[in-house]
């Protein structure tokens, strides 16, 4: 098995594999979002392939924002496809938007996850994040 991880490319890449692949993690995943997110200035979009099948077979997606601050990184939506899980795949995706973050000279590196996520959250303190002491609000409309 030999994967390789390398950035969406918008004119070889296929748009409607992605979505289907990121809509094992949410079903709120749409061509015209993902779309949006490869296409943004603002999105490093990750894919891991199998090299055999020329398969996606995982994807992340690294937010940047520069802020008066500093530059700051987020990292969502870390799939892989539920045949590949426990390969490495995620670990690489990961390592590979941190080495992206840091050529960008992101201040931070953040991501979040739900704590039901138990290997998912095994896998980001492995790789070096730490848990925050922190408070995380979402605006919702009344």
């Amino acid at each position: 098995m030999s994967v390789s991880i390398a950035p969406f490319n918008k004119r070889e890449d296929n748009l409607a594999e992605l979505t289907s692949l990121i809509q094992q993690l949410s079903t709120s995943a749409t061509i015209s979002s993902v779309q949006r997110a490869v296409e943004s200035a603002h999105c490093y979009v990750l894919i891991a392939r199998d090299e055999s099948t020329r398969k996606m077979v995982g994807s992340a997606t690294m937010a940047q924002m520069e802020c008066p601050t500093g530059i700051r990184a987020h990292i969502e939506d870390v799939i892989v496809d539920v045949n590949w899980r426990g390969k490495g795949i995620a670990k690489r995706l990961l390592e590979e938007a941190i080495r992206f973050a840091k050529y960008q000279n992101a201040k931070t590196i953040d991501l979040t996850s739900r704590p039901e996520r138990e290997a998912a959250n095994r896998l980001y303190q492995k790789v070096g994040f730490v848990k925050r002491d922190t408070n995380v609000y979402r605006f919702q409309d009344q």
